[in-house]
Protein backbone atom coordinates (compact mmCIF):
# COMPACT_ATOMS: atom_id res chain seq x y z
CA UNK A 1 0.00 0.00 0.00
CA UNK A 2 0.71 3.18 -0.03
CA UNK A 3 0.26 4.91 3.29
CA UNK A 4 0.70 8.56 4.41
CA UNK A 5 1.13 9.94 7.76
CA UNK A 6 0.08 13.18 8.90
CA UNK A 7 2.06 13.64 12.43
CA UNK A 8 5.32 12.45 13.22
CA UNK A 9 4.72 12.49 16.89
CA UNK A 10 5.89 9.24 18.93
CA UNK A 11 2.69 7.66 17.66
CA UNK A 12 3.19 8.33 13.94
CA UNK A 13 6.86 8.70 13.83
CA UNK A 14 6.76 4.73 15.85
CA UNK A 15 3.78 3.85 13.34
CA UNK A 16 6.05 4.91 9.87
CA UNK A 17 8.90 3.14 11.88
CA UNK A 18 6.96 -0.10 12.48
CA UNK A 19 5.68 -0.30 9.26
CA UNK A 20 9.19 0.23 7.45
CA UNK A 21 10.40 -2.63 9.51
CA UNK A 22 7.42 -4.91 9.21
CA UNK A 23 6.11 -4.76 5.96
CA UNK A 24 6.62 -3.68 2.35
CA UNK A 25 4.22 -0.54 2.63
CA UNK A 26 5.87 2.77 0.83
CA UNK A 27 5.28 5.59 3.74
CA UNK A 28 4.75 9.46 3.18
CA UNK A 29 5.07 11.73 5.82
CA UNK A 30 3.88 14.82 6.65
CA UNK A 31 4.45 17.45 9.20
CA UNK A 32 3.67 20.98 10.00
CA UNK A 33 7.59 21.18 11.17
CA UNK A 34 10.19 19.92 9.02
CA UNK A 35 12.61 18.53 11.72
CA UNK A 36 10.41 15.58 12.15
CA UNK A 37 10.51 14.95 8.58
CA UNK A 38 14.09 15.47 8.61
CA UNK A 39 14.53 13.16 11.29
CA UNK A 40 12.25 10.50 9.35
CA UNK A 41 14.06 10.74 6.18
CA UNK A 42 17.63 10.29 8.11
CA UNK A 43 16.59 7.12 10.08
CA UNK A 44 14.66 5.35 6.79
CA UNK A 45 10.88 5.99 8.51
CA UNK A 46 9.60 7.52 5.46
CA UNK A 47 10.27 7.04 2.15
CA UNK A 48 9.84 10.71 1.30
CA UNK A 49 7.66 14.34 2.80
CA UNK A 50 4.64 14.58 1.33
CA UNK A 51 1.80 17.19 0.49
CA UNK A 52 -1.57 17.24 -0.19
CA UNK A 53 -1.31 15.65 -3.94
CA UNK A 54 -0.26 12.48 -2.40
CA UNK A 55 -3.66 11.70 -1.13
CA UNK A 56 -4.69 11.31 -4.50
CA UNK A 57 -3.71 8.09 -4.62
CA UNK A 58 -3.36 7.02 -1.57
CA UNK A 59 -4.07 4.00 0.34
CA UNK A 60 -4.28 4.60 3.73
CA UNK A 61 -4.19 8.32 5.06
CA UNK A 62 -3.04 7.71 9.36
CA UNK A 63 -3.37 10.62 11.12
CA UNK A 64 -0.98 10.90 13.90
CA UNK A 65 -2.40 14.38 15.26
CA UNK A 66 -4.28 15.68 18.52
CA UNK A 67 -8.48 15.04 17.65
CA UNK A 68 -8.82 18.63 16.50
CA UNK A 69 -5.92 18.83 14.12
CA UNK A 70 -6.78 15.86 12.82
CA UNK A 71 -10.59 17.20 11.89
CA UNK A 72 -9.13 20.09 10.91
CA UNK A 73 -6.31 18.09 8.56
CA UNK A 74 -9.47 16.66 6.55
CA UNK A 75 -11.52 19.61 6.41
CA UNK A 76 -8.27 21.38 5.02
CA UNK A 77 -7.01 18.72 2.37
CA UNK A 78 -10.53 16.48 2.14
CA UNK A 79 -10.70 16.88 -1.70
CA UNK A 80 -7.70 15.28 -2.27
CA UNK A 81 -8.41 11.77 -0.96
CA UNK A 82 -9.88 9.17 -3.17
CA UNK A 83 -12.70 7.78 -2.32
CA UNK A 84 -11.00 4.23 -1.92
CA UNK A 85 -8.55 5.28 0.77
CA UNK A 86 -9.16 4.48 4.17
CA UNK A 87 -8.97 7.16 6.71
CA UNK A 88 -8.21 5.90 9.97
CA UNK A 89 -6.73 7.97 13.18
CA UNK A 90 -4.56 8.03 16.47
CA UNK A 91 -6.73 9.52 19.10
CA UNK A 92 -7.68 9.01 22.72
CA UNK A 93 -11.06 9.89 22.31
CA UNK A 94 -13.80 8.54 19.41
CA UNK A 95 -17.49 10.03 20.22
CA UNK A 96 -16.51 13.69 19.16
CA UNK A 97 -13.88 12.56 16.29
CA UNK A 98 -16.29 10.20 14.96
CA UNK A 99 -19.31 12.11 14.51
CA UNK A 100 -17.04 14.25 12.43
CA UNK A 101 -15.18 12.00 10.55
CA UNK A 102 -18.03 10.55 9.53
CA UNK A 103 -19.85 13.68 8.18
CA UNK A 104 -16.77 14.56 6.33
CA UNK A 105 -16.18 10.69 4.65
CA UNK A 106 -19.77 11.16 3.74
CA UNK A 107 -19.04 14.79 1.98
CA UNK A 108 -15.84 13.72 0.73
CA UNK A 109 -16.01 10.61 0.05
CA UNK A 110 -13.56 8.11 2.03
CA UNK A 111 -14.00 5.88 4.44
CA UNK A 112 -13.29 6.09 8.15
CA UNK A 113 -12.37 3.75 10.52
CA UNK A 114 -11.28 5.10 14.46
CA UNK A 115 -8.45 3.23 15.97
CA UNK A 116 -6.57 3.87 19.55
CA UNK A 117 -3.42 2.33 19.93
CA UNK A 118 -3.13 1.42 23.86
CA UNK A 119 0.68 2.05 23.38
CA UNK A 120 2.92 5.34 24.38
CA UNK A 121 6.05 6.71 26.74
CA UNK A 122 6.20 9.76 29.34
CA UNK A 123 8.04 11.18 26.56
CA UNK A 124 7.12 12.94 23.22
CA UNK A 125 8.10 13.75 19.84
CA UNK A 126 9.38 12.02 17.44
CA UNK A 127 13.03 10.83 18.88
CA UNK A 128 10.77 9.22 21.13
CA UNK A 129 9.90 6.96 18.23
CA UNK A 130 10.01 3.14 18.38
CA UNK A 131 9.20 0.39 15.66
CA UNK A 132 8.78 -2.11 18.18
CA UNK A 133 5.82 0.61 20.37
CA UNK A 134 3.20 -1.81 19.26
CA UNK A 135 4.36 -5.32 20.36
CA UNK A 136 1.78 -6.99 21.93
CA UNK A 137 -0.38 -4.34 22.27
CA UNK A 138 -3.78 -3.45 22.07
CA UNK A 139 -5.30 -1.42 19.31
CA UNK A 140 -8.78 -0.56 19.58
CA UNK A 141 -11.11 -0.28 16.81
CA UNK A 142 -14.10 1.79 16.24
CA UNK A 143 -16.22 1.52 12.98
CA UNK A 144 -17.45 4.49 13.25
CA UNK A 145 -20.30 3.39 10.25
CA UNK A 146 -17.79 1.65 8.38
CA UNK A 147 -18.14 -1.47 6.47
CA UNK A 148 -16.99 -4.47 7.56
CA UNK A 149 -14.22 -4.77 4.45
CA UNK A 150 -12.55 -1.85 6.16
CA UNK A 151 -12.60 -2.34 9.38
CA UNK A 152 -10.96 -5.79 8.17
CA UNK A 153 -8.25 -3.83 6.25
CA UNK A 154 -7.34 -2.03 9.42
CA UNK A 155 -7.12 -4.44 11.84
CA UNK A 156 -4.90 -6.73 9.68
CA UNK A 157 -2.74 -3.88 8.57
CA UNK A 158 -2.33 -2.85 12.45
CA UNK A 159 -1.67 -6.58 13.31
CA UNK A 160 1.36 -6.76 10.67
CA UNK A 161 2.88 -3.79 12.74
CA UNK A 162 2.66 -5.92 16.22
CA UNK A 163 -0.31 -4.96 17.66
CA UNK A 164 -1.94 -8.45 18.99
CA UNK A 165 -5.25 -7.14 20.01
CA UNK A 166 -7.90 -5.43 18.27
CA UNK A 167 -11.56 -4.98 20.45
CA UNK A 168 -14.10 -3.28 18.18
CA UNK A 169 -16.19 -1.03 20.11
CA UNK A 170 -18.80 1.75 19.74
CA UNK A 171 -17.71 5.20 20.23
CA UNK A 172 -19.24 5.35 23.73
CA UNK A 173 -17.93 2.32 24.76
CA UNK A 174 -14.53 3.19 23.96
CA UNK A 175 -14.53 6.86 25.61
CA UNK A 176 -16.66 5.29 28.75
CA UNK A 177 -13.68 2.81 29.22
CA UNK A 178 -10.77 4.97 28.40
CA UNK A 179 -11.83 7.72 30.78
CA UNK A 180 -11.26 4.56 33.46
CA UNK A 181 -8.26 2.89 32.76
CA UNK A 182 -6.50 5.56 30.80
CA UNK A 183 -7.70 9.11 31.70
CA UNK A 184 -8.48 8.74 35.43
CA UNK A 185 -5.06 7.40 35.92
CA UNK A 186 -3.50 10.49 34.24
CA UNK A 187 -5.60 12.76 36.46
CA UNK A 188 -5.03 11.19 39.49
CA UNK A 189 -1.40 11.15 39.31
CA UNK A 190 -1.03 14.67 38.29
CA UNK A 191 -3.51 15.16 41.62
CA UNK A 192 -0.85 13.38 43.39
CA UNK A 193 2.14 15.45 42.91
CA UNK A 194 0.84 18.57 43.25
CA UNK A 195 0.90 17.81 47.08
CA UNK A 196 3.84 19.76 48.89
CA UNK A 197 5.48 16.81 50.11
CA UNK A 198 6.41 15.76 46.95
CA UNK A 199 9.27 17.21 46.52
CA UNK A 200 10.60 15.79 49.29
CA UNK A 201 10.05 11.99 48.34
CA UNK A 202 13.63 10.75 47.54
CA UNK A 203 14.85 8.24 49.69
CA UNK A 204 11.16 7.71 51.34
CA UNK A 205 9.69 6.32 48.21
CA UNK A 206 9.94 3.46 46.18
CA UNK A 207 7.58 1.14 43.98
CA UNK A 208 4.42 2.86 45.20
CA UNK A 209 5.37 6.02 44.78
CA UNK A 210 7.05 5.23 41.14
CA UNK A 211 3.35 3.29 39.51
CA UNK A 212 1.34 6.10 41.25
CA UNK A 213 2.98 9.03 39.60
CA UNK A 214 4.45 7.65 36.45
CA UNK A 215 1.82 8.98 34.14
CA UNK A 216 1.88 12.91 36.05
CA UNK A 217 5.21 13.46 33.20
CA UNK A 218 2.03 14.43 31.22
CA UNK A 219 1.58 16.24 27.48
CA UNK A 220 -0.77 18.91 28.99
CA UNK A 221 -2.05 20.71 25.65
CA UNK A 222 -3.16 17.16 24.31
CA UNK A 223 -4.30 15.88 27.64
CA UNK A 224 -6.31 18.92 28.28
CA UNK A 225 -7.86 18.45 25.31
CA UNK A 226 -8.61 14.64 25.72
CA UNK A 227 -9.84 15.44 28.98
CA UNK A 228 -12.63 18.11 27.88
CA UNK A 229 -13.73 15.77 24.68
CA UNK A 230 -14.45 13.31 27.29
CA UNK A 231 -16.43 15.31 29.81
CA UNK A 232 -18.77 13.47 30.78
CA UNK A 233 -17.27 9.71 30.80
CA UNK A 234 -14.52 11.07 33.08
CA UNK A 235 -16.50 13.23 35.55
CA UNK A 236 -18.44 10.64 36.12
CA UNK A 237 -14.93 8.65 36.98
CA UNK A 238 -13.76 11.31 38.48
CA UNK A 239 -16.87 11.54 41.28
CA UNK A 240 -16.52 7.68 41.76
CA UNK A 241 -12.89 7.96 42.77
CA UNK A 242 -13.45 11.08 45.01
CA UNK A 243 -16.34 9.14 46.69
CA UNK A 244 -14.13 6.00 47.10
CA UNK A 245 -11.33 8.17 48.96
CA UNK A 246 -14.06 10.06 50.84
CA UNK A 247 -15.34 7.05 52.41
CA UNK A 248 -11.49 5.89 53.51
CA UNK A 249 -10.82 9.30 54.72
CA UNK A 250 -13.92 9.16 56.59
CA UNK A 251 -13.01 5.90 58.05
CA UNK A 252 -9.68 7.20 59.38
CA UNK A 253 -11.35 10.07 60.72
CA UNK A 254 -13.25 8.69 62.68
CA UNK A 255 -11.03 5.73 63.63
CA UNK A 256 -13.36 3.10 62.14
CA UNK A 257 -11.50 0.34 61.75
CA UNK A 258 -13.87 -2.14 60.30
CA UNK A 259 -15.52 -0.07 57.74
CA UNK A 260 -11.55 0.81 56.62
CA UNK A 261 -10.66 -2.71 56.45
CA UNK A 262 -13.62 -3.57 54.62
CA UNK A 263 -12.55 -1.37 52.07
CA UNK A 264 -9.24 -2.36 51.52
CA UNK A 265 -10.59 -5.26 51.83
CA UNK A 266 -12.62 -4.66 48.85
CA UNK A 267 -10.17 -3.23 46.68
CA UNK A 268 -7.69 -6.40 47.28
CA UNK A 269 -10.94 -8.34 46.52
CA UNK A 270 -11.21 -7.06 43.16
CA UNK A 271 -7.72 -7.40 42.13
CA UNK A 272 -7.46 -10.49 43.20
CA UNK A 273 -10.63 -11.65 40.92
CA UNK A 274 -9.02 -10.05 37.83
CA UNK A 275 -5.98 -12.66 38.58
CA UNK A 276 -3.40 -9.04 38.08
Amino acid sequence: MKIVISGLGIIGGSYAKAIKKYTEHTVIGINRSKEPIELALECGAIDREGTAEDLRDADMLILGTYPKAAVEFIEKNGEYINKDCIVTDTCGIKSEICGNMVNLSDKFGFTFVGTHPMAGKEVNGFSASDADLFQGASCIIVPCKAKRKSVEAVTNFVTSIGFTQTPVVTPKVHDRMIAFTSQLPHALACAYVLSPVCRNHKGFSAGSYRDVSRVAKINAELWTELFLENKAPLLSELDTLIDNLSRIRNSIANEDGQSLYRQLKAGRTVKEELNE
